[in-house]
């Protein structure tokens, strides 16, 4: 069964290059990047482990896919998603969430 959850949802699975520009447009809007991963994909399932806390003080999109990498090698056979947050109103806000990682 193909998992389909989050932002791009409806497109096939995206590549680290296309990974790496939403988290680009994502520091462009000034969002905090977080990494998450769990094995109970349930929409209702919002407690997601995090990998690391979330990332407030990013600057490049590679560190983040270093840190996506990571959790992909240390969890390969859970989904892994990245979020990412915005503090504008003074409340984390979840600005964008997309599937990086789907076991088979």
């Amino acid at each position: 069964m193909h998992v389909t959850q989050g932002t791009f949802s409806f497109l096939p699975d995206l590549t680290d290059r296309q990974i790496s520009n939403q988290i680009e447009f994502c520091l462009r809007q000034e969002w905090a990047v977080s990494v998450e991963f769990t094995d109970d994909i349930h929409p209702r399932n919002t407690y997601w482990d995090m990998w690391g806390l979330p990332m407030f003080d990013l600057r490049d999109p590679a560190d983040a896919l270093h840190e996506i990498n990571e959790c992909r090698k240390a969890y390969p056979g859970r989904y892994i998603r990245v979020s990412a947050y915005d503090s504008r109103h003074g409340r984390q806000t979840t600005a964008i969430s997309f599937l990086v990682n789907r076991p088979r």
